[in-house]
């Protein structure tokens, strides 16, 4: 973790703002930052708040998401969201893990990525980043889902550390540790990796 802090800024989403962070977070299932970047920019381009886009047709939000793949299936996660928020939470997204899985269309990944990115409380997200990389270093976690990776890193990476995993990890996995052809002779801590060393030494 102290190294990749050395090579990576962590980077704040939607200013913190727990709406648009679970929006976002809907929307990055299933595709990639950039389509997640779009997607979220051109919806709240349009629609600022809760209130705007609890009342957006549906076919205009499908097509400002278009860029987010399963475009009908977001829209009407987003809606469905946004009225149950505004209906039994007064508008205020709830800030405990129980609640926010009880949301459609959100689970444990959806759900932690808005307790560390509006929240800052700890928790530690498992996308398929941090679901690899632990497992690629070998020695971390073995595991075969997302459900047991963050069950084994509660149990073993100290909880100060629980906010800045997530997007530390994303980060040199977009870059470095990529699923093909990792950057094996860039990357600064090749020498604690199993996968270094089982196929390069």
């Amino acid at each position: 973790m102290k190294e990749l802090n050395n090579l990576y800024t962590l980077r704040v989403f939607e200013d913190r703002d727990p709406y648009r962070v679970l929006i976002r977070t809907i929307l990055s299932q299933r595709t990639k930052d950039a389509n997640t970047d779009k997607a979220t920019n051109q919806l709240f381009s349009k629609y600022k708040d809760i209130h705007e886009v609890a009342d957006a047709p549906i076919e205009d939000i499908e097509k400002l998401v278009k860029s987010a793949g399963f475009f009908r299936v977001k829209a009407n996660r987003i809606k469905e969201v946004s009225h149950i928020i505004l209906d039994y939470y007064g508008g205020i997204v709830p800030n405990n893990m129980k609640e926010l899985l009880e949301l459609p269309g959100v689970g444990r990944k959806t759900a932690n990525c808005v307790l560390v990115f509006a929240f800052q409380e700890p928790a530690i997200p498992v996308d398929t980043h941090v679901h690899r990389i632990p497992n690629r270093w070998g020695g971390i976690v073995n595991t075969k889902t997302p459900e047991k990776t963050e069950e084994e890193l509660m149990k073993i990476v100290p909880k100060n550390l629980w906010i800045d995993m997530n997007d530390l990890i994303v980060q040199f996995g977009q870059t470095i540790c990529r699923p093909l052809n990792p950057l094996c002779e860039e990357c600064p801590i090749a020498d604690l990796c199993d996968y270094y060393n089982t196929n390069f030494l």
